[in-house]
């Protein structure tokens, strides 16, 4: 978020003077097609409901993404992770430029364990999914057959989501720039953290990341609950019903990573004050569109 010149080595936009706030931001219609061909001059931004001036608008297609994949390895999801990380391979050779976006796996249920960190490299990527898999299975039967998950409580048993979602931001993803993104692989009940639902929204706004959550589980999914962690950030629910649905979530994933716009302006209030300033981007003269955004932003010191 800030800098020195216009256009950072990476493309991003940032400060020049004082502090500019970038903005992503996604337009859906009502049959939820993307909407790609937006104008500066359609476009409002507010700041704790007072207009800004942008300074920089434009369609985000090449800016660096910053994924962390965040696997929930508890009970309720174990007889889906098959299926869940060879569809998170096929996504990650799908969406990933060479050399340009990096990815992390993380893997979590009561704890949180960093299993690939930032990289491009897409063979040690597809590695660490496996090493996910074969971590959190047990080993099957003479038959094939896998036995049933421990219930106790305590391995596999517990799942702290907005613990693992903290531990991310602030160990992962804070100090990074381009787009930063978390894709949560849960079914939406926290059982064990120690953090609250408020307090993984608020590092994942300060850190910049987006949230999508993809519910999987054997269970029902918690997609309230998962909406609530989503849209604040930015990002939204998705819920697929089989392998091919899976599919078709992260194929929408991934146009959504690629259909994203980016303004800047520079805030009326530009004192540092750590407080959170509230944005809301509106486009008035358009119809039955859908605008997600982050919910606002820190006015941090640096």
């Amino acid at each position: 978020m800030t800098g020195q010149n216009p256009k950072s080595e990476d493309g991003q936009t940032i400060r020049v003077g004082t502090q500019l706030v970038n903005v992503l931001f996604s337009v859906t219609d009502k049959q939820n097609r993307y909407v790609s061909d937006l104008m500066k001059s359609e476009v409002a931004i507010l700041e704790n409901g007072k207009p800004q001036e942008i300074f920089t608008f434009k369609r985000e297609i090449d800016l660096p993404l910053k994924i962390a994949i965040l696997v929930d390895i508890s009970n309720s999801t174990l007889p889906v992770l098959p299926r869940l990380t060879a569809a998170s391979s096929r996504f990650i050779d799908s969406v990933m430029r060479p050399g340009k976006d990096t990815t992390a796996i993380v893997q979590f249920n009561s704890e949180t364990v960093l299993i690939r960190d930032l990289t491009s490299d897409l063979m040690r990527l597809r590695g660490g999914l496996r090493d996910i898999m074969n971590n959190a299975l047990p080993p099957r039967r003479a038959d094939g057959v896998l036995p049933p998950p421990v219930t106790n409580g305590t391995q596999l048993g517990g799942t702290s989501i907005y613990d693992s979602i903290i531990a991310t931001c602030d160990d992962l993803l804070l100090a990074e720039s381009g787009r930063k993104t978390i894709i949560l692989f849960t079914d939406g009940y926290d059982t064990t953290s120690h953090q609250k639902r408020s307090d993984a929204i608020d590092e994942a706004l300060r850190a910049e990341t987006v949230i999508y959550a993809i519910g999987v589980g054997n269970l029902e999914i918690n997609k309230n609950e998962l909406n609530k962690i989503c849209e604040p950030t930015g990002g939204r629910t998705f819920i697929p019903k089989d392998s091919e649905s899976l599919d078709r979530a992260f194929a929408e994933l991934e146009q959504e990573l690629r259909q994203q716009y980016l303004l800047a302006y520079e805030p009326a209030n530009d004192t540092a004050d750590s407080s959170f300033r509230k944005i809301e981007v509106r486009v008035p003269n358009r119809k039955g569109i859908r605008v997600r955004h982050r919910l606002g932003y820190y006015a941090l010191r640096k």
